[in-house]
């Protein structure tokens, strides 16, 4: 948040908790439908305007969406930012393109399988009204344009070949067994075109119905095509990609190196964090996620399976294997169990639009860093604590292991992140703010609530499970609901503008969106949304 947000903050007091409403899905399966595989959604990501979105499969497809209703509103966003305005705007996108960016294929020097599955995705700057787009599978990494292409096609053919061509003959004879279709100028197709008939003359003044034919360009199509493949560099599966903010770099992380590419050269990386021991016995924490900071481009953060973050800066050495800042929480005394480790491991890293909140997610809980105060996290944010019970259970079917996104707002005042059963949960981390929803992927996002703190109002070192007798029954959350663990929302983004939400339930992607009054300080000449 600014300065100015913070004064505003201070007059206004914390934001009141956001009404949900479904705005659309993409996919929607039918009673009894079997999801295929391949056609899970597997990454989500918004373009920077808000206006493009992608997502990501686990058969290695792209799939593009455009918004379309910012295109016939007559007012410009400025004048919208003048004036007391309610968004009473739809927010609707439509199916853009799709292409297939990775296919599967083979390692046979390593004897091991490289799924097609997409990874991740991230938009790049785009330019001369095209798009472009990173994606990634395990190990390999492809540099997208999208752009329009005008479809030629030939408007004004020659004369009709069933009527008389030039020469007097007929196209077709009544006559022969076997018709020979004839050109407009009078030869045969299957004869030689300069043995003319002896009978053949030019009539007075030439040929009229004999012309070149006319290429028009009417229509235009979409068209995907790779500029640059960005391959064999990792040794491990890549897990995350990130932007620089100087639009021409950008880095790849897998679980033991992260490599810094230059988006015009793709045959040469430069290695800055290697993680990797002497003797791969030594080996204690992996590489999870990693994340380039929004608008310093010498500055990136990155996070481990030991659930601490490293932010590093590039102008200290050529290898960053040494940090400028560590982000961890103490272990609480007597509280380390065997799934402490397990549970501590950091899914996702992101930072806030100004850079300088960290959001993280581990398997229990949300927590967000400030930059400026590595003691630890300024607000933790219990997820679904009413699982802490069945850790042992989700142990055995490896759900402890599942790995969840989180997102920010573009206000910076909510964050986000999913769960099982396909819900996800909105929490307000502004000062104050008890804001704690628990929402549900479908069209009726508010049909189910899970009433659990959100916000601890001690350490977390110090909290104690808050947990209903009920969640002692398996399958039964802190409300009296069943779970499925089957059912996991892993993937979601937030708007980079608006109250947004685009989440992804197995095939289906549903948007989910909020109305907000957007309010005009005049006398104090400060904006507020």
């Amino acid at each position: 948040m600014h300065g100015g947000d913070e004064v505003v903050a201070a007059l206004a007091g914390p934001p009141q908790p956001l009404d949900w409403k479904f705005s659309q899905v993409f996919g929607e399966r039918t009673a009894g439908e079997e999801v295929q595989e391949v056609d899970i959604i597997s990454a989500i990501e918004f373009d920077k305007t808000g206006d493009h979105l992608a997502t990501g499969d686990r058969g290695g497809r792209v799939v593009l969406f455009e918004r379309t209703d910012t295109k016939d509103h007559g007012v410009s966003r400025r004048d919208m930012e003048r004036m007391d305005y309610l968004i009473s705007r739809h927010p609707e996108f439509r199916y853009k393109t799709e292409f297939q960016s990775h296919e599967p294929e083979f390692d046979y020097l390593k004897s091991l399988e490289i799924e097609e599955k997409i990874n991740k995705i991230r938009w790049c700057q785009t330019a001369n009204s095209a798009l472009f787009l990173l994606s990634t599978n395990d190990k390999t990494i492809k540099f997208w344009k999208v752009q329009e292409k005008k479809v030629k096609k030939i408007s004004d053919m020659n004369l009709d070949p069933s009527k008389a061509v030039g020469n007097g003959s007929i196209a077709s004879s009544s006559n022969s067994s076997s018709p020979k279709p004839c050109l407009a100028n009078g030869s045969s197709l299957d004869g030689s075109y300069n043995n003319l008939s002896h009978d053949f003359s030019f009539p007075p003044g030439g040929l009229p119905s004999l012309h070149l034919p006319v290429v028009t360009s009417q229509e235009t199509n979409l068209v995907a095509r790779c500029r640059r493949v960005y391959g064999h560099a990792h040794d491990y599966h890549i897990n995350s990609i990130s932007n620089n903010s100087d639009g021409e770099t950008f880095i790849s992380a897998d679980d033991l190196r992260i490599n810094l590419w230059n988006l015009e050269i793709s045959n040469q990386s430069f290695n800055i964090v290697d993680v990797k021991p002497a003797n791969m016995e030594d080996l204690t924490e992996v590489i999870t996620s990693a994340e380039f900071h929004p608008t310093h481009c010498n500055m990136l953060a990155y996070s481990s399976s030991k659930g601490s973050i490293r932010l590093i800066d590039l102008r200290q050495s050529a290898l960053c294997d040494s940090h400028a800042k560590l982000f961890e929480e103490p272990e609480a005394p007597g509280s380390r169990s065997f799934f402490t480790e397990i549970i501590a491991s950091i899914s996702d890293i992101k930072f806030a639009k100004d850079g300088r909140y960290i959001l993280s997610r581990d398997y229990m809980t949300l927590k967000l860093w400030d930059i400026n105060m590595d003691s630890g996290p300024v607000a933790t944010f219990q997820v679904h604590e009413y699982l802490r019970p069945k850790l042992c259970d989700l142990y055995e079917n490896d759900s402890i292991f599942d790995k969840f996104e989180c997102c920010l707002s573009g206000d910076g005042l909510r964050v986000a992140t999913g769960s099982y059963s396909n819900l996800f949960r909105v929490f307000g981390c502004a000062p104050g703010s008890t804001e704690a929803t628990t929402l549900e992927a479908s069209k009726n996002p508010m049909r189910r609530q899970v009433q659990t703190p959100s916000r601890p109002s001690r350490p977390l070192s110090s909290i104690t499970r808050v947990v209903r007798r009920g969640t002692e029954t398996p399958g039964v959350d802190a409300n009296g609901n069943s779970f499925d663990f089957t059912t996991k929302l892993l993937h979601l983004a937030w708007h980079p503008t608006e109250n947004s939400i685009a989440c992804a339930a197995a095939n289906s992607l549903y948007m989910m969106l909020s109305f907000l009054f957007r309010m005009r300080l005049c006398n104090m000449g400060l904006g507020y949304f």
